[in-house]
């Protein structure tokens, strides 16, 4: 099935190339709140949402990696857009490897931030899964909080920080077990090679969820790619981060112009 998404309004210079931004599992698109501004002087910068995280509306069926990259190619197509370039973290750059892949006339160039070919385990995310429907996912708080962010940065930024943690808390528990599910069945790893778009793979270096080997397994694999390492981040880098997310993403966009 392919989920429905909601979308941010695209902002920036009329003509520009759009950037799409994608969040990772819990979060929504108040991830990419502190990067945005500074995209969007030089981009046409929206933001998607999950399903049942954000805006998004809850899904009623199973989905997979794929299918949400589906969902965001018609996105795409519904703002007119025939080229795109794109940003994901986490799941949001899983399902941006699935949309090269599907779509690869679509897309310019795409950055996988803290993101990999295939992440953890299947057995993990289907126990993750089964907590959430027992449980729901403020069970998911204390140990996301951990995972997520890098040593000073609920000190740093407590209010952005705050934010995202009750993203995770208000996303639709369903939805959030759906995506672990469809994380489950997320291996790319032998089709890397079929990339041949520009691509940048950035990992924190406090990450032990996609850590640098598996930054480098994308960049390495694909026919044109790059890794980039963050010294004071973890799984979130936009949060964790901004500064050097923002240099980054537009260092290598602007190379792939």
């Amino acid at each position: 099935m392919i989920p429905a998404l909601a979308l941010t309004e695209p902002i920036g210079p009329a003509g520009a190339p759009l950037l799409l931004l994608g969040p990772s599992l819990g979060t929504s698109t108040i991830l990419w709140e502190a990067v945005v501004p500074t995209l969007a002087e030089t981009y046409r910068v929206a933001a998607w949402d999950l399903p049942g995280h954000g805006a998004s509306p809850a899904a009623t069926e199973a989905f997979s990696v794929a299918e949400v990259a589906d969902a965001v190619a018609e996105v795409a197509a519904n703002l007119g857009e025939r080229r795109v370039l794109h940003a994901g973290v986490s799941l949001g750059g899983a399902v941006g490897l699935e949309l090269v892949l599907r779509h690869p006339d679509l897309v310019d160039a795409a950055a996988f931030l803290a993101s990999g070919a295939v992440i953890a385990t299947p057995d993990s995310w289907h126990e993750r899964a089964a907590k959430v429907r027992a449980e729901s996912t403020s069970s998911m708080i204390i140990g996301s909080a951990q995972r997520w962010f890098a040593p000073e940065t609920m000190v740093r930024h407590p209010e952005l920080a705050g934010r995202l943690l009750h993203a995770l808390q208000d996303a639709d528990d369903e939805s959030y077990a759906l995506c672990c599910e469809a994380l489950a069945g997320h291996d790319v790893r032998a089709r890397l090679g079929e990339i041949r778009m520009p691509v940048l793979a950035v990992w924190g270096a406090h990450d032990v969820v996609t850590p640098e080997a598996s930054a480098r397994e994308i960049a390495d694999g694909v026919q044109h790619g790059r890794a980039e390492g963050i010294e004071d981040a973890s799984h979130l880098a936009p949060v964790d981060d901004s500064g050097a997310v923002t240099r980054l993403l537009l260092d290598f966009f602007a190379a792939g112009r």
